[in-house]
């Protein structure tokens, strides 16, 4: 119960600082969007690593372990952070983008948003109970295993697929066109992460190789 309380009490102090970022650029709580972006951000992933916490810890770690520090590859640090500024950039410029009226965005369209911010972690918390060695970091441990099942047969990496569907939904959900321009460049820095990693793991984790040869997509099904 203790490892649970310390998974809702910092999703807590995660949604607040989100919160008080969010609501400060636009200058006033009447937000609506904010608003629904945060309970649905909030459900999708307070949930989902709650489960972890019980049911897999070893999981829930791999998943906590994150940001340029915790990479070991030079390259990797450099491409995460680059991809945690892109989201930071997606945030202001959305909150920035309701307080000045840059694009309106019809309500429709911001529900759809929530709806891709929950199927992106959604896709991203199936993968980590697929697989339990999906890290936060470029990684390959001892004892890990190759996956090919699951949403593994469709994609090489169904994490960051999940990833790219949260990223588009997040300035969607708060209701901005701009918030979108600020997500290519951490779109670009996934895209060479994904080069990168596949070479370690060609390197290092048995049968990728192989792998790589019977599902033909990194990313998106019949496209790359």
């Amino acid at each position: 119960m203790k490892a649970v309380a310390r998974v809702v009490a910092f999703g807590i102090g995660e949604l607040a600082v989100l919160g008080l970022v969010l609501f400060l650029l636009a200058g006033t709580f009447t937000y609506w969007q904010a608003w629904a972006f945060l309970v649905v951000f909030a459900l999708s992933t307070w949930i989902p690593s709650i489960y972890l916490q019980r049911a897999d810890p070893a999981a829930h770690q791999r998943r906590k372990r994150a940001g340029p520090a915790a990479e070991t590859r030079t390259l990797q640090k450099v491409l995460i952070g680059g991809w945690y500024l892109s989201l930071v950039a997606m945030v202001m410029v959305s909150a920035l983008d309701h307080r000045f009226g840059w694009s309106p965005v019809p309500a429709a369209i911001c529900v759809v948003g929530d709806v891709l911010v929950a199927l992106g972690l959604g896709v991203t918390s199936l993968v980590v109970i697929q697989n339990s060695f999906a890290a936060s970091t470029v990684q390959v441990e001892a004892d890990q295993p190759l996956v090919t099942t699951g949403l593994y047969e469709l994609v090489r990496h169904p994490m960051y697929t999940g990833n790219v569907i949260t990223i588009v939904g997040f300035p969607l959900a708060l209701g901005s066109y701009w918030g979108l321009v600020c997500a290519a460049p951490g779109l670009l820095m996934l895209v060479v992460r994904i080069r990168d990693e596949e070479e370690l793991l060609i390197e290092r984790l048995d049968g990728y190789r192989e792998y790589t040869q019977r599902a033909r997509y990194r990313l998106m099904p019949y496209v790359w």
